[in-house]
């Protein structure tokens, strides 16, 4: 069973009086009235991340990812409570101090504090994390209008190299293994957006589980399709160079999540100020594509504008 089919089937219910769990179809809950935001995320070894050989990294892994959340939403984290589930193994004294010197550098990092949370025993390593944030205001799932412009801030791909090299699939010299798996463990978290993207986009998501799988879940239940150029999706100099030298296909590196970037739309007319945010805060923001009618089919199409049929959208949440 699909995560939305397991959601309405059983729980869409049972949320429907309470508006600010915005049907249960968005990544936060959010009280406009008392200007809360609330997002929550589980972790399990082997699924959200690959082992726990670095502690270190893994923390700061899983935190980023919780808080991004909130901050492709506009919103800027203030507080998150942390729970986990380990052995004596997992929670010995050196990895427990290293998960609090992890802790304490994103909180320094991201301006976040930790206000709680709780610990059991269990010999399958896992986390939760509960970020929350305060704002009258949020950008929505599913709020996309026909003819909005497509934009992914940073760059894609880097992560999954980074974890194809963790998984020894693939090997490059030192100085560029180090680089994609830096890019896995610390993904480039875009807290100078926040609030700005309220200014101009339309709906908005954070690229956790692969480019077009999080578009199509970003656009769920609107009658939309979407056109995106293959061409235009933005990539590292380093995964670039590695496309080419290899002859690699490059839509096959885009959508394989976990690069935690901010996808959203908004109105053509916005593109001036867009523009102008991405030079004055330094951040990377690239137009990738359109929204069309559900009249026409959604594609992904090359430099010569023929379509590109991709078995891979991402990561599906299945039960």
């Amino acid at each position: 069973m699909h995560e939305f089919e397991l959601i309405k089937q059983y729980f869409s219910n049972i949320s429907k009086n309470n508006k600010a769990a915005l049907n249960l179809n968005d990544d936060v809950f959010f009280d406009k009235r008392k200007g809360i935001v609330i997002s929550v995320d589980t972790y399990n070894e082997g699924y959200h991340f690959l082992d726990f050989k670095r502690p270190d990294l893994v923390i700061k892994k899983i935190v980023r990812s919780s808080i991004s959340d909130l901050v492709c939403k506009g919103v800027k984290p203030k507080f998150y409570f942390i729970s986990g589930s380990g052995n004596k193994s997992t929670f010995s004294k050196r990895n427990l101090s290293s998960i609090s010197k992890s802790l304490f550098h994103e909180q320094k990092k991201y301006g976040i504090f930790l206000c709680g949370g709780d610990t059991t025993f269990s010999n399958k390593l896992s986390f939760s994390i509960t970020s929350v944030g305060y704002s009258k205001k949020i950008v929505y799932r599913n709020q996309c209008k026909l003819n909005d412009d497509i934009y992914v801030t940073g760059n894609l791909g880097d992560s999954y190299i980074g974890l194809q090299i963790l998984k020894k699939k693939i090997k490059f010299s030192n100085k560029i293994n180090n680089y994609f798996i830096n890019k896995y463990y610390r993904p480039t978290i875009q807290i100078s957006l926040v609030k700005k993207i309220l200014n101009f986009a339309n709906t908005s998501i954070d690229v956790s589980d692969g480019l077009i799988s999080d578009l199509e879940k970003m656009m769920n239940n609107q009658n939309y399709s979407y056109e995106i150029d293959e061409d235009k999706i933005p990539i590292s100099k380093n995964l670039s160079k590695i496309i080419t030298t290899r002859k690699l296909k490059k839509y096959k590196f885009i959508s394989n999540g976990d690069d935690y970037q901010i996808l959203f739309t908004a109105r053509p007319n916005k593109s001036r100020i867009i523009e102008d945010t991405s030079k004055n805060i330094g951040v990377k923001i690239t137009k990738i594509g359109k929204i069309i009618s559900g009249n026409r089919k959604s594609r992904l199409t090359d430099q010569k504008g023929k379509q590109i049929l991709i078995k891979n959208k991402g990561y599906i949440h299945q039960f």
